[in-house]
């Protein structure tokens, strides 16, 4: 029976070609979509899942207030994770990752290399993360200073083996000419990518430059290892204690306060929180992430493209089979007669539409590996084709076009098989009649096309605004060189002599830069002598040269910039017009605000001499906080404001005086704008695989309009033909195929406008700084898919138009 059922199929699908193609081509274009996004999917919702006790780690983020200047972060001060294993049994261990130092030079041969993977992390790193050892002993291997644990990638970069136990890697992190030896004491596996974490060199924490024991301080990526069924949400109310008991003692040596209470009164806070460590990649909205997050909102949008695509095209199945439904009729009414029970014939349509999802699964597996590579350059993954293939997703791939093969052929095999034989029979047409259940699904097909044509210009104009608003600073065509401090006591020379080529007009040596891969610091100041918790502010501060200003495009507001005419400048503070507002100054030029210094409670005061207008030095994600500078030499980076065509030779010429004083040291160099541009990278490629679904959902759903036209006029033939010898013209004709089509996309776009302005409110709500959805957006959203349906549909219509009425007339 199943191999009639599977003849009778595919001897249809063979004399039926055009209708088949339609078909199969709608069919594989959505499927492939659907593999290719649960691709997506499945990777982003597999990180940090490689760790054996993924269930059990947690990240501590902090959130913090103090005069108005909010900070949502990732880190913790350096002591809270001893403190809270102490007092708490329920931690089981904790371990910290300390970034701030950013990457190493490290030495190879007679060169160094550019390592930007790298951190200082604590012995017990290992005991938390699931990272296997090839060689070493990874629970003791960083229990003392200057030792190293390296990836095997590394170990075969530098020694070309792997087993490279006990021998030394030469790092330069400073300004000096010096080099601090590792003795490499373990080799673990490359990190796999789907780790929220992608470090090649972990050094000793022991080896970190900082000044340890301050509580109030944040620099921390601080993880917590907690004993088999603790609530962490139970464990996060015992923060105020451990804030109660280190916390507000230590803060209270330069701030007046008695208790958390009393602190939040006056608007200020500090919280903890612990937040999973497998949803660190996609729930996190912190600032100072290891490596960009992903969202959970893009998953949850993609898996319902992928979902809305798949149904779009069951919909042109199952309409495109209702509506050829005149040339099966007759077959189903001979059936009937010879005794065929309805259902066999249920059963034969199901088996003719599963045939069809299965040539079409393997059309759009092939059309997913074509162009795979494609999709991973857009979306900046490693995906490959056998991750989907693998032995827990592949029968699920299997049964894919089975369930898509039964849902899609459900509707038409009930519709063919209750013709009645002796209506059929007698010559009355079941063809394309009037069917709501059809109309509603054309028009669930085109809502979702505006929707999604919607949200891509939506995304793109918040993109555009991006990129066009006023920032407070110029970041076009400004070079940044990194690693600065690899010249040593060259660097201002280099400045010098980088300053005297043509075509540089400005340049500036310091760590702070207005976009990502820069630093950042906060620091707490005081109104007054005494600080309390009414007049202190926790706001970042900035050290920079005489030149940041002019070379980042700033603008002085009121009062002046560093000067060298002035020789007090270095106890002298700029603030930006945020600051300025929230402490509470109409003219602050010439007050002082008083900062700690060390750990023995002393406030040191800084005269302001100048306010900086407003600049976002955070994504706009997030509102301008308040934001200091100061007058100090801090070197890393090098940023040159350069105006020249010939951008080429000017590169090749800072190259060349690099590799003068620095022959040594690798020369590193990226451009201000594309450092802005990654702050929204994840945003830049949402609106391109937006452009892509939208495209895809509009070419499916014409194909199923293309095939429901072509029917219809195939069934009206002889109404077309009379209306044209009673004289109708082709634009009448044309109107009245027509017409129908562009009602039911006129409805789809009714509907599609209240859900998409929604969904597009929700997602602009990640943005501090947004635009308005305006009408327009949706008008062209819906003119963009009226046109295309109206060409989709005259095409046809027009062809129908044409015909020669007398050969219509005749026929029939």
């Amino acid at each position: 029976m199943i191999k009639n059922y599977l003849k009778i199929a595919l001897r249809n699908l063979w004399n039926n070609k055009g209708y088949s193609a339609i078909n199969i081509f709608g069919l594989a274009i959505g499927l492939a979509t659907c593999l290719l996004l649960t691709l997506y999917i499945t990777n982003e919702l597999s990180y940090d899942r490689y760790n054996e006790k993924a269930d059990r780690i947690y990240r501590i983020n902090s959130d913090l207030r103090f005069g108005g200047g909010d900070m949502h972060m990732t880190q913790t001060s350096d002591m809270m994770g001893s403190l809270l294993k102490k007092d708490y049994p329920q931690v089981e261990e904790y371990t910290r990752i300390y970034n701030n130092e950013g990457a190493k030079l490290v030495k190879k041969g007679n060169e160094f290399i550019n390592e930007p993977r790298a951190a200082y992390v604590d012995s017990t790193f290992f005991n938390v993360f699931t990272l296997p050892a090839i060689e070493g002993d990874t629970k003791t291997a960083l229990n003392e200073p200057n030792t190293v644990v390296i990836t095997e990638s590394t170990a075969k970069k530098y020694f070309d083996a792997v087993n490279v136990i006990g021998k030394i890697i030469e790092v330069k992190n400073d300004a000096t000419a010096n080099t601090t030896p590792y003795k490499v004491t373990a080799i673990i596996k490359d990190i796999p990518q789907t780790l929220h974490f992608n470090f090649d060199l972990m050094f000793s924490m022991k080896n970190a430059n900082y000044q340890w024991g301050q509580l109030t301080s944040h620099n921390f990526h601080t993880y917590l290892l907690l004993k088999p069924g603790t609530d962490y949400k139970a464990f996060e109310k015992n923060f105020p204690a451990y804030i109660n008991k280190y916390v507000l003692p230590y803060a209270q040596q330069f701030i007046k306060v008695s208790s958390i209470e009393e602190l939040e009164r006056l608007g200020n806070k500090i919280n903890y929180s612990l937040l999973p460590l497998t949803k660190l990649h996609l729930y996190s909205d912190y600032s100072f992430e290891i490596t960009p997050a992903g969202s959970i909102q893009y998953v949850y949008i993609f898996g319902a493209v992928a979902l809305f695509i798949l149904i779009i095209a069951c919909i042109n199945f199952m309409n495109l089979s209702t509506a050829r439904s005149a040339k099966r009729a007759k077959e189903v009414g001979i059936r009937k007669v010879l005794g065929t029970e309805r259902k066999t014939l249920i059963a034969q349509f199901l088996v003719e539409s599963t045939v069809t999802a299965m040539i079409a699964l393997c059309i759009a597996v092939l059309i997913a590996y074509a162009v795979l590579p494609l999709f991973n350059n857009v979306a900046a993954k490693s995906l490959h084709i056998n991750n989907l293939l693998g032995s827990n997703t592949l029968p699920y791939i299997i049964a894919l076009p089975i369930v898509v093969g039964l849902l899609a052929g459900s509707y038409p095999a009930l519709y063919l098989s209750k013709f009645k034989p002796i209506v059929v029979l007698k010559g009355s047409k079941a063809g394309f009649k009037k069917s709501n259940l059809r109309n509603g699904l054309v028009v669930f097909q085109f809502a979702t096309s505006i929707m999604l044509i919607t949200g891509t210009i939506i995304v793109y104009n918040q993109l555009h605004f991006i990129q066009t608003k006023k920032l407070g600073f110029n970041k076009d065509r400004v070079l940044v060189i990194d690693g600065a401090y690899a010249l040593n006591n060259n660097i201002q020379a280099f400045k010098n002599d980088v300053l005297a080529m043509p075509g540089v007009v400005s340049g500036t040596v310091g760590l702070y830069l207005p976009v990502s891969n820069s630093s950042r610091s906060d620091n707490s100041y005081s109104k007054e002598a005494v600080m309390d918790t009414k007049n202190s502010i926790d706001m970042q501060t900035w050290r920079v040269d005489y030149d940041y200003l002019k070379t980042m495009g700033m603008e002085i507001a009121k009062g002046r910039n560093f000067s060298k005419d002035f020789g007090g400048d270095s106890s002298a503070l700029l603030i930006t017009e945020t600051t300025a507002k929230l402490l509470g100054y109409d003219d602050p030029i010439g007050k002082n605000i008083y900062m700690p210094t060390g750990n023995n409670g002393k406030l040191t005061a800084l005269q302001i001499i100048g306010v900086v207008k407003d600049f976002h030095f955070e994504s706009m994600r997030q509102k301008m906080g308040p934001l200091c500078m100061r007058l100090r030499n801090s070197v890393g980076l090098a940023s040159f404001k350069i105006n020249t065509a010939d951008t080429k030779g000017l590169i090749t010429m800072i190259e060349s005086k690099w590799k003068e004083l620095a022959p040594s040291m690798p020369f590193s160099y990226r451009f201000m704008s594309d450092s802005f541009d990654e702050m929204y990278r994840s945003e830049q490629r949402a609106g391109t695989l937006a452009i892509v679904f939208a495209v895809l959902a509009i070419v499916i759903a014409c194909l199923g309009l293309f095939g429901l036209a072509t029917y219809m006029a195939e069934q009206r033939n002889k109404e077309i033909g009379i209306r044209k010898v009673l004289g109708a013209s082709v634009g009448n004709v044309v109107a009245m195929l027509s017409k129908e089509f562009l009602l039911l996309v006129g409805v789809a776009s009714i509907l599609a406008f209240p859900v998409a302005w929604w969904a597009m409110n929700k997602w602009l709500e990640d943005f501090a700084y947004r635009i308005n959805i305006n009408a327009w957006v949706f008008i062209a959203a819906a003119v963009i898919a009226l046109l295309i349906a109206l060409f989709t549909v005259s095409f046809q219509a027009i062809k129908a138009a044409l015909a020669n009425p007398v050969k219509s007339l005749r026929t029939e």
